[in-house]
């Protein structure tokens, strides 16, 4: 298979990378010196800066302001984001943009993605349900409901969604429902609206989160996305982008590594050149080029749903398989051959580690996505 990235998305990913540039995840202090998140909000100035890089807008439409690029590009920039730890809710809100661009109606279009391309609305999204166990979509009831006399009919929703990122920090939460006969539909809600209340909630990261509560929260029929594939494209979007993540935090991780292991001595020979040492970072390589090669294979089947043996979930499940194991080899490794100065909270590694754990479990850990792609063998083999 041929990844060579077009012009495109080779210079998207080098915009990112000047634009992360200047970002340093030293500066930001540890969540274990903090009573709360390790901020109240979001990276504006990097928010402010994305959007004049025109980087928000790198998944929209032309029609609407965007560059109009794919999966890939958006996966390309999240991996340079992965490096610096950006905290920014640029993977909620690109892969919220693709959803509403692909399956909303014109008008919310319309409304929503310039915007987003500008960097005047923030979209976040709620993925992880009640638990982070269940299917997020069961947690939060849809009713759609006409109350006659020529009004139009309308949406009412109630549940709980836990653990929405940056939901703060956001202007729109796209959330997961399930209605009466048990389709899954998408709802943006409007962080500000009669009915929804956020409670404090803190990552593994350090980063805010809320629990997102919704008691009889009445929506239009425009605001709710009832198309049965929506969430499920949403979420393999979130997953690949995740992917890209670790993936991007990894390389920074092998790259933090190999320079400290260069320069610490050991009986007057850098450790580095100790074999043991070299058999560790050679096998963590190996672990990030796997992680590279699914997660281009899964977002190029996503962005041009080329036919494959599998549909695009298994790509996606085997990308999160060798993401959710490969980064976590490679911050263990890392804090091995650190000793014990990975543990100091002065050095940034150990905001690397509590990222890679966080980005782990995300979406469901690998043994989650093992049987899904189990599940999904089984029934091309059935076939």
């Amino acid at each position: 298979m041929d990844f060579t990235f077009t012009e495109e998305q080779e210079a998207a990913a080098e915009a990112a990378g000047a634009v992360f540039s200047g970002t340093a995840p030293d500066a930001v202090p540890s969540p274990a010196l903090t009573t709360g998140a390790v901020a109240d909000d979001i990276d504006r100035g990097l928010w402010r800066t994305l959007a004049d890089a025109d980087l928000l807008g790198l998944v929209i439409d032309p029609a609407y302001g965007g560059a109009g690029l794919d999966p890939v590009a958006l996966c390309l920039v999240l991996r340079e984001a992965g490096k610096v730890l950006a905290r920014v809710p640029l993977l909620e809100t690109g892969a919220a943009a693709l959803a509403l661009q692909t399956y909303a109606d014109a008008a919310l279009r319309e409304e929503t993605l310039p915007r987003i391309g500008r960097g005047e609305l923030i979209v976040t999204v709620a993925s992880a349900g009640r638990t982070g166990h269940d299917p997020a979509e069961l947690t939060v009831e849809a009713r759609e409901e006409d109350e006659g006399d020529g009004a139009d009919a309308h949406w009412t929703l109630d549940g709980t969604h836990s653990a929405v990122p940056w939901a703060h920090s956001a202007d729109r939460v796209l959330l997961p429902a399930h209605t009466r006969d048990g389709s899954a539909v998408l709802a943006l809600v409007p962080r500000d609206h009669p009915g929804v209340a956020l409670a404090e909630q803190v990552s593994t990261t350090g980063e805010r989160y809320a629990e997102v509560r919704l008691d009889a929260v009445r929506l239009t029929a425009r605001e709710v996305i009832t198309d049965p594939a929506a969430w499920e494209r949403l979420r393999q979007l979130l997953t690949i982008g995740t992917c890209a993540q670790a993936l991007g935090l990894g390389e920074r991780v092998l790259a933090m590594t190999a320079e400290y292991t260069g320069t610490r001595e050991q009986f007057g020979h850098p450790v580095a050149t100790f074999q043991a040492v070299a058999v560790q970072a050679a096998d963590r390589y190996i672990d990030l080029r796997a992680m590279e090669a699914t997660l281009w294979q899964a977002a190029w089947r996503l962005g041009t749903g080329a036919p494959g043996a599998l549909p695009p979930a298994g790509d996606v499940a085997v990308a999160k398989i060798w993401a959710a194991e490969g980064v976590r080899r490679v911050v263990q490794t890392a804090q091995h051959l650190h000793g014990g100065f990975g543990a100091d909270t002065d050095y940034p590694l150990h905001r690397y580690h509590a990222w890679a754990k966080q980005l782990e479990l995300a979406l469901g850990p690998a043994a989650a996505h093992e049987e899904a792609l189990g599940d999904l063998l089984a029934a091309h083999a059935l076939g």
